[in-house]
């Protein structure tokens, strides 16, 4: 068992800075490097792939990413954990297997989790009593079964311990909780007890720190982000965890960014609820009880963390369809741009309304006013130009195509010193709604197979 580990944040979300894993395994030692590729609208889109191709359901980068990655990880000897194998983890794993043999590397064990899709298990659980019922609404699942697109159990940490324990070189998982992705491999070097929860929580709240990449090392800081150096080569954060349950944030040493306590502390808010009682299959962690230090440039000492007994419980991350929306913008110029922003809105709506059209929603922002504070912001009249968004949601498809032959009409027929109306008519897209439920743990269980090459 080994006293301190260095774990390496290399992806915070699909779509993240595609060179960062193979910096955080080049520029300096870790031992594993993490990568967290799914959100919860990201399970829909791979499930609507996979039904297209049954090859697909995971995160497509990662293979030509481990054809850089296979050869650091053989000579440097770390780990790769990521939930990017999304609703299709064996093809994830096959799909690496092929770029090993492409490059000629051998003895690489690959684990996977599966068991947290529970999507062909829906009825069965419903007429069992187990009702999915909405997190916000009290709704059963019953009203929504039929349109149902992915529904995916948040595992813990210990599937991914076991594929540890059984040699994987690399764990491939579908919905792993964020946290518990660096939350297993303390446990697994540290012996940790699962049932010592100060420590499950001092992993979680490492795993939370580090789960949005470079969004804990000066990347969308609120705080001073002019001082944060060379953003351009920021260097995504490195937990280094100690057996006791303290663990430093830092980075490698000549990369971009800046880890400090206020850029962990305001990480640490991101996406939380109460504080006191932060969830997660392997723990209810406080967060009122860290500690935080500046211990050098770039390092901060996280300590002092407690924790409680986990809950009876998973979470549920599901969608279903809920109609089509589509959206459009036109660009007025001054003189006068937001009132002729607004005249356009309210010409369009009128036209809508005496064209008998019934939506779920109708939203407009006038971006360079107040698409993003919405009306806290105070009217000015001196804008060079607006961009009149429009957005509709309706249940009926044909309703949002009429919409949208609607919109390049106000160029000739609305306010003047109009433009930017372009990609021509808009076309309608699928709402994807989340559905959050729980169910209880003694329904499902996750699957572990390891296979090497």
């Amino acid at each position: 068992m080994k006293n301190v580990i260095r774990i390496a944040s290399g992806q915070g979300f699909w779509g993240d800075l595609i060179d960062a894993p193979v910096h955080q395994a080049s520029k300096g030692d870790i031992d594993y490097l993490m990568m967290d590729y799914l959100a919860e609208v990201t399970m829909s889109i791979l499930q609507k792939q996979k039904l297209k191709n049954p090859a697909f359901g995971y995160a497509r980068d990662i293979p030509p990413l481990m054809e850089r990655l296979l050869p650091l990880l053989k000579e440097k000897k770390f780990k790769v954990i990521t939930n990017g194998g999304g609703v299709n983890p064996l093809a994830c794993r096959d799909a690496i297997f092929e770029v090993a043999k492409k490059i000629g590397i051998s003895g690489i064990k690959i684990g996977v989790v599966m068991g947290d899709n529970i999507l062909d298990y829906i009825d069965p659980l419903l007429a069992e009593g187990v009702l999915l019922k909405n997190m916000e609404t009290g709704e059963s699942a019953e009203t929504i079964k039929d349109k149902i697109l992915s529904a995916n159990v948040y595992f813990g940490a210990l599937p991914v311990v076991q594929a540890l324990q059984q040699g994987a070189d690399i764990v491939i998982t579908g919905r792993v909780t964020d946290t518990g992705l660096t939350l297993a491999p303390m446990i697994y070097e540290f012996g940790w007890d699962m049932n010592d929860f100060d420590k499950m929580s001092a992993g979680t709240i490492a795993g939370h720190i580090i789960e949005c990449g470079g969004q804990a090392s000066g990347g969308n800081f609120l705080g001073d982000w002019e001082s944060v150096p060379d953003l351009a080569r920021i260097g995504f954060p490195i937990v280094e965890a100690h057996k006791d349950g303290t663990f430093f944030i830092t980075k490698h040493e000549g990369t971009g960014g800046l880890v400090s306590t206020e850029t962990v502390s305001e990480q640490l808010l991101y996406e939380i609820g109460d504080p006191a009682d932060y969830i997660t299959p392997d723990c209810v962690a406080d967060f009122t009880s860290i500690h935080l230090e500046q211990a050098g440039k770039d390092r901060v000492k996280v300590f002092g963390i407690t924790g409680k007994p986990a809950t009876e419980f998973y979470k549920v991350s599901m969608s279903y369809d809920d109609g089509f929306s589509a959206f459009s913008t036109l660009t007025y110029s001054a003189p006068d741009a937001l009132k002729k922003a607004e005249a356009g809105d309210k010409i369009l709506r009128t036209r809508l309304d005496d064209l008998g059209l019934k939506f779920d929603e109708i939203r407009t922002e006038f971006l360079g006013y107040n698409s993003c504070h919405g009306p806290l912001v105070k009217r000015h009249e001196d804008l060079s130009e607006v961009v009149l968004r429009i957005g509709v949601r309706a249940k009926d498809k044909a309703t949002i195509e009429r919409f949208s032959k609607e919109i390049a009409p106000l160029i000739l027929t609305g306010p003047p010193s109009v433009t930017g109306f372009a990609g021509g008519r808009p076309k309608p897209s699928d709402v994807v709604a989340y559905w959050p439920a729980l169910i209880p743990k003694t329904k499902v269980t996750p699957q572990v197979v390891v296979e090497g090459i």
